[in-house]
């Protein structure tokens, strides 16, 4: 392996790239179909390793070589599916007459489309069928599938990591374009399209020609009240909605390394959000620690072998990026977007800003059309803004931090009776922790909704969407127009903003709202 020093992408591209018997990647996949990757130098799940062995007398370590200009040829070690982007990949194989090439590295779930309301009835057509198509392909292919009212179903990138399936220095994939959640276990990980699903269905391999680097360096510590959401958001306001496109971005800082493995997972998550092919954070302590234990993480003298192999997943101290952005976590504040992409944000103490203060034409246009879309004035305080649904959830913000956060505030409080607040965990397995904690109580006694687990409002694909005009408060990470639902309008905020506002009734921060006062029996 090379000498020379490299950023942590490139240590996890390098270690998964496959050599093929006809040089650089070409157009067709048959020569990757014989290949099977087992590094000296990278740990594969548990359920995995015994997989990894030789095929056709060859056995395929990566090279890493970078000597042609052509794409990689990179090994995926796990490949998730859910019902939305499938049922193509899988008519495709049948098509070819291929057959999974990895079912032990492939895992499905349902969650884009399943209701939140009840576990039993899928009442839209389209709905039912994909979930329906799943399950026939995931029985016929022998694959993995956590279906509705499983003990583990839930959105698959909340599902992933809690199982202990997502693990630093892995090559992760799946059919969504959040897949850069799983980046914040030092994964290298990314969302494909359904014709990609199908490559690796059939060859576990994916050619990809092969991004810059870059570096987001965060110093100081958040202040209290200051959320990862809010730093995320933050840095996508700073940097423009296309600043990290080419490149996989690597998290930094004490303000990253004193995030936990949840809030990780928020900044990792809409890194695409910017424009970046994948988001990670190097793995610590607080990554074993969060693994440690997990159904599918290494156990006794294999997780020690793990760790060790994890520690030097690290970008070596005089690696160069191709490029770098420093924010200073101190000067972020309660973030709120107020336009109809995730970088058209702003403080939640400060006004609606005016599109005559853009010097860019194209922003200015964009800002016309966004206020236009939002109702929205400039010079428009945030905190005026009323609101009619708060939505707590999706693969963002779904997770038991977040549900916590978000009871700390509604304890003793009563949700405004003008807002409608769902909350929806992320995964069976967090509703089910939520209610052995009783957090559950005290949103149903602060007049929210507590759903199953599903995608919900996040994206308009299942009975949860706003009306044309609702005004939605929502930690999901998507507020293009229509996102939500036909003519619904998204402001995008962190679980303790979205708490807040769904008590005040208009765009608020824990800090804006009255002393609580205990609820009557």
């Amino acid at each position: 392996m090379s000498s020379t020093p490299r950023t942590l992408a490139e240590k996890v591209w390098d270690a998964h790239v496959v050599p093929t018997r006809s040089g650089p990647v070409g157009t067709s996949s048959d020569h990757a179909t014989d290949s099977r990757h087992l590094a000296a130098d990278t740990i594969p799940t548990q359920d995995s390793a015994a997989a990894a062995a030789d095929v056709a007398g060859d056995r395929a370590e990566p090279t890493g070589d970078n000597s042609h200009n052509g794409p990689d040829l990179l090994y995926i070690d796990l490949h998730l599916l859910h019902e939305v982007t499938s049922p193509q990949a899988f008519e495709g194989l049948r098509m070819s007459g291929r057959d999974v090439r990895r079912t032990d590295l492939t895992i499905a779930t349902e969650d884009h489309n399943t209701p939140t309301d009840n576990l039993t009835t899928i009442a839209d057509p389209t709905s039912r069928t994909q979930i329906e198509t799943l399950r026939e392909n995931c029985a016929e292919f022998d694959i993995r599938l956590h279906p509705l009212g499983d003990a583990e179903q839930g959105v698959v990138h909340v599902v992933g990591p809690q199982l202990g399936l997502t693990q630093p220095g892995m090559t992760i994939v799946c059919g969504d374009s959040h897949t850069s959640t799983h980046g914040a276990f030092g994964a290298l990980a990314f969302g494909i399209g359904t014709s990609e699903v199908e490559h690796v269905l059939a060859t576990q391999t994916l050619p990809q020609q092969r991004p810059k680097t870059m570096a987001v360096t965060v110093n100081g510590r958040l202040r209290p009240g200051v959320s990862a959401k809010d730093l995320i958001l933050t840095l996508i306001s700073t940097v423009g909605t296309g600043a990290g496109r080419g490149h996989i971005v690597e998290y930094r800082g004490e303000a990253i390394t004193s995030l936990t493995m949840e809030e990780r997972m928020t900044v990792c998550n809409m890194s695409i959000e910017w424009g970046a092919k994948a988001g990670l954070i190097a793995p610590d302590d607080t990554t074993f620690a969060y693994l440690r234990g997990r159904q599918h993480a290494p156990e006794g003298a294999a997780w020690d072998t793990a760790v060790e192999h994890w520690r030097t997943l690290r970008t070596d101290r005089d690696a160069q990026f191709d490029a770098e952005v420093v924010l200073d976590a101190t000067q972020i504040r309660p973030f709120v977007t107020w336009g109809t992409n995730p970088g058209q944000g702003i403080a939640l103490d400060q006004a609606v800003p005016d599109p005559a203060d853009f010097t860019s034409e194209s922003e200015r246009q964009a800002a016309e059309q966004a206020l236009k879309y939002m109702d929205l004035t400039p010079g428009q305080q945030l905190r005026e803004v009323d609101i009619d649904v708060v939505f707590v959830g999706s693969c963002t913000n779904g997770r038991i931090e977040d549900l916590r956060e978000v009871a700390q505030v509604l304890r003793d409080r009563k949700v405004s009776d003008s807002v409608e607040m769902l909350v929806v965990p992320g995964s069976a397995r967090v509703r089910l922790q939520a209610e052995t904690e009783g957090l559950d109580q005290i949103f149903l006694q602060a007049g929210a909704q507590w759903r199953f687990a599903g995608c919900s409002m996040c994206l308009g694909m299942n009975p949860d969407q706003l009306r044309p005009g609702q005004r939605a408060a929502s930690t999901s990470n998507r507020n293009f127009e229509g996102r939500q639902g036909r003519g619904g309008r998204t402001h995008l905020v962190s679980p303790a903003v979205a708490a807040a506002t769904a008590v005040a009734g208009h765009l608020a921060s824990p800090s804006d709202l009255p002393q609580r006062q205990p609820l009557a029996a």
